[in-house]
């Protein structure tokens, strides 16, 4: 019975090669000459902006964003957290979300039940399988899936027939 998995992951490589690239950037623009501005990965999924004020901080958030598009990486998958102002020193915590959550993963379920469509919908910790006897009703789910636009960025993988 051909069956996938829907997930939704962020290659964490590419994720700090972007880090890298933007504190790059950070250094060398004018802006940010004589001030002490970085990113860093603050754990397994959760990045750190450090500045001295606020609007740095939106600065440095646009120029990561735009070194994780030219990766290939969905901004989507970044949930933003609150401005901490300590000092000298404001910060920003950026948390990347893998994984589908389970009240996103049971709209899902529920989209694909409304459709009628002749597969199996199963909730798998923080992925979806999909299985049906006919690999074009695995299709109509893709397509019914992507058309739902859910706020967060979906992969279709591990198929199998």
């Amino acid at each position: 019975m051909p069956s996938f998995d829907i997930v939704s992951q962020v290659d964490l490589h590419e994720v700090a090669n972007a880090l890298d690239q933007a504190n790059r950037e950070v250094g060398n623009r004018f802006d940010f000459k004589g001030v002490d501005a970085s990113f860093e990965m603050a754990g397994k999924d959760l990045i750190q902006l450090r500045a001295e004020a606020e609007f740095q901080l939106r600065q440095m958030l646009d120029i990561l964003r735009g070194k994780l598009v030219k990766r290939g990486v969905d901004t989507r998958s970044f949930a933003e957290g609150d401005v901490e102002i300590s000092g000298r020193t404001a910060t920003l915590p950026l948390s990347v979300r893998q994984g589908i959550e389970s009240d996103v993963a049971r709209e899902l379920v529920r989209l694909v039940k409304t459709a009628k469509l002749k597969v199996q919908t199963s909730i798998q910790g923080d992925q979806l399988r999909v299985a049906g006897k006919k690999r074009d009703d695995l299709q109509n789910v893709i397509a019914l899936v992507k058309e739902a636009k859910p706020d967060l960025p979906l992969q279709y993988v591990n198929f199998r027939d």
